[in-house]
């Protein structure tokens, strides 16, 4: 599409990216951004609410970010203390992994930095094909509210 700037970032070199941007540290203006896709990201990030934080400071008042993440019931599941990768897939089903969000629990930590949050669970066979996503996925829509946050 014409007219659209996009950003490709990779933290860990791991993907053909255009930027190596730390999500905790974003090295970017304020007020950049109208949209962002975040996927699974914050399962990863140690400390989860500065990122949150950052991804808020770049979006543009009104941005969207939007969000996947393993889900689970229940509250999120984290535990600092738990740093060997076979512990972590042992909890967090992922070597690299360092939570389990709940959905309500993402929704609450988004909420607490500013967002405005929208949870879409993809229920239907024809919402899979059009959005190349699977059953029963679910997807946060967070928008950075019009006046800026202190």
């Amino acid at each position: 599409m014409n007219g659209i700037e996009y950003y490709s970032t990779d933290f860990e070199n791991e993907f053909l990216a255009d930027y190596n941007f730390d999500i905790t540290q974003i090295n970017q203006e304020s007020n950049t951004f109208e949209l962002i896709i975040c996927y699974h990201i914050l399962e990863h990030v140690l400390d989860d609410k500065k990122a949150i934080s950052e991804l808020y400071r770049i979006l543009k008042p009104n941005g969207k970010v939007y969000i996947q993440t393993p889900f689970k019931d229940g509250d999120i599941y984290e535990d600092s203390s738990i740093t060997s990768p076979q512990r972590r897939k042992d909890h967090f089903g992922q070597e690299d992994h360092v939570r389990i969000y709940s959905i309500n629990g993402l929704k609450n930590r988004l909420e607490e930095q500013g967002f405005y949050v929208e949870v879409n669970t993809f229920e239907t066979f024809s919402e899979d094909q059009y959005y190349g996503l699977k059953t029963l996925e679910t997807v946060i829509i967070s928008t950075k509210k019009s006046t800026l946050k202190n």
